[in-house]
């Protein structure tokens, strides 16, 4: 179950971080030159917050279910 989890965060990060970087390139009105790097940048804080509230979410229902 806890791999399905992560399996559908990572998919779901993936498609929101392309889908941030194109709004931006749209804001922006050009593609940014070294776009794969923003790409990375967005995708690597995204799942570092996510995958924390998830660890956090984790270990709060571990405890409710003691």
């Amino acid at each position: 179950m806890e791999i399905l989890l992560f399996t559908l965060a990572g998919a779901f990060l993936y498609f929101f971080s392309d889908w941030v970087l194109r709004k931006l390139e749209a804001y922006r009105g050009a593609p940014f030159q070294n776009r794969t790097v923003i790409f990375f940048v967005i995708i690597l804080v995204m799942a570092l917050i996510v995958f924390n509230l998830m660890q956090g979410l984790g270990e709060r229902m571990a405890i409710a279910s003691m």
